[in-house]
């Protein structure tokens, strides 16, 4: 009888997606064992007294790859979190950054904490005690680690390592750049809460740009009125599936939550359903569509366009043969197994990987960094400069117009678009489109342009394996 085929852990996936694309590569022995191991992993364990007794936690910060600092990464706060799955995001992290050429080494974290358990006041208590663990060893720094939100974080939480930092170090005028994700009055960056899923929107128009690529999947036209499944509301899946349905013409039929699945032929309202969710807890009771508690299943159902957003490893062994989508847009990190990569290759189906999806958010972190350390906020020296050149040609159009008496005129909200000049948002978004579209163009073609290469992901891990050994050799490793 043959013995079942056992799954991948997530950290033997990354592991064996490095393999596959390093035995494509021609790099000394020692430079490839150099790349794939990670540097340094720090366990904290540290007690807080809450509700009248000591609480111990623990928590991981991992340093996979520090040919560039600061290093980057997010911090997770879930039950699930363990010293593998942290090794291997920060691997990922290192990737990604070379990927979208953002100047980082690659670092995770996480604490093993379910949120939902403490309310807000413990969980101040349990980040600031957190923050300072990391910071008194420079694991929190401006210059040598820089964390982000994950899953179970946001700008709450961020705003409160910043403070912590700034506590411990208050002579540090970069004080503010020790970590992304904070909320805009503290530092933060407009454009960054969307920002992930502002990048899968434009990974997608990027790939819908090219004909070569539609016809790979076995698409057709445009993002206009593709049908979209998308696995996990949370900020990742909310902010695609709202810009992809209000921008793009995108139909998202079903939505997949925690208490189960939600299915519209004729597509579901994403602000209404995510306002549900935050009342409810779930999308149980939803007053339109088909529910069911099995929301997995739908995982399986015909669509254009899978967004799996939430957790690793939904799409396994178990489920790879079944799924029907021919285009799969890795939102989260590792949604797709290995073994699942494998049989969905077999199948012809394209997936768009995690590496390269998801990077909206650590391009944007970028930019905040560097709005951090330049103390001033985009567009704040240039745009009432921009608009007063436009101002000049408007004026000029306008005495066109009169001199034509109505024979030309100009276009009636032309006025006021072209007078805008750009702010931060605008700015934001430019850079990370900008970003977006340079690092799908560099994977396809890698993609098209070797035959030993059949899928995006060797594409993209080829990329950044390939830009990390030459920041190597440069210093002399």
């Amino acid at each position: 009888m043959n013995a079942p085929i056992k799954e991948p852990t997530f950290r033997e996936s990354v592991d064996l997606m490095f393999n596959r694309a390093v035995s494509l590569m021609d790099l000394p022995p020692g430079l490839e064992e150099k790349i794939r191991v990670c540097n340094a992993t720090y366990t904290v364990r540290f007690g807080v007294r809450l509700r009248g007794q000591i609480h111990t936690f623990t928590g991981y910060r991992s340093v996979h790859s520090e040919h560039m600092e600061p290093v980057k990464g997010g911090i997770r706060y879930s039950m699930a979190v363990n010293q593998d799955e942290v090794e291997a995001l920060a691997a990922l992290m290192t990737y990604k950054c070379a990927l979208v050429e953002a100047p980082f080494g690659g670092s995770k974290g996480g604490l093993c904490l379910d949120p939902l358990e403490w309310d807000e006041h413990e969980l101040e208590l349990i980040t600031r005690r957190f923050a300072y663990e990391l910071a008194k060893r420079d694991l929190i720094h401006p210059a040598q680690n820089v964390p982000a939100p994950d899953m179970g974080t946001g700008e709450r939480e961020m705003a409160w390592i910043a403070d912590q930092y700034r506590r411990m170090n208050t002579t540090d005028i970069n004080a503010r750049a020790c970590v992304t994700g904070k909320p805009v009055h503290s530092g933060g960056i407009q454009g960054r809460t969307e920002a992930t899923g502002r990048g899968v929107q434009y990974a997608l128009q990027e790939f819908f740009r090219h004909p070569e690529d539609i016809k790979a999947a076995g698409l057709s036209g445009t993002l206009d009125g593709k049908r979209v499944i998308v696995q996990g509301l949370g900020n990742v899946g909310y902010h695609a599936a709202k810009f992809l349905s209000e921008e793009d013409g995108c139909k998202v039929i079903a939505v997949i939550e925690r208490d189960g699945g939600l299915f519209d032929e004729n597509g579901l309202n994403i602000d209404e359903l995510r306002n549900w969710i935050a009342k409810h807890g779930g999308v149980d009771g939803y007053p339109s569509g088909n529910y069911i508690k099995d929301g997995a299943k739908y995982l399986e159902h015909e669509c254009d366009i899978l967004i799996p957003a939430a957790m690793e490893g939904v799409i396994n062994l178990g489920n790879a043969d079944r799924i029907k989508a021919p285009l799969i847009i890795e939102a989260a990190n590792g949604p797709v197994t290995a073994g699942a990569d494998e049989i969905l290759r077999g199948k012809g189906t394209v997936i768009i990987p995690d590496m390269y999806a998801n990077a909206g958010g650590v391009t944007v972190s970028y930019f905040e960094w560097v709005k951090n350390l330049s103390h001033i906020r985009f567009g704040r020296m240039g745009r009432r400069q921009e608009e007063a050149r436009h101002e000049l040609i408007v004026r000029e159009l306008s005495r066109l117009d009169d001199h034509l008496e109505g024979a030309w005129s100009m276009t009636p909200d032309f006025k006021q678009k072209y007078l805008r000049g750009a702010g931060e948002l605008e700015l934001v978004r430019s850079g990370l489109d900008d970003t977006m579209r340079a690092a799908y163009q560099a994977m396809r073609e890698t993609w098209h342009g070797r035959e030993d290469v059949t899928d995006l992901r060797t594409a993209a891990y080829l990329v950044s394996i390939g830009k990390v050994a030459t920041s190597y050799r440069a210093a002399g490793l």
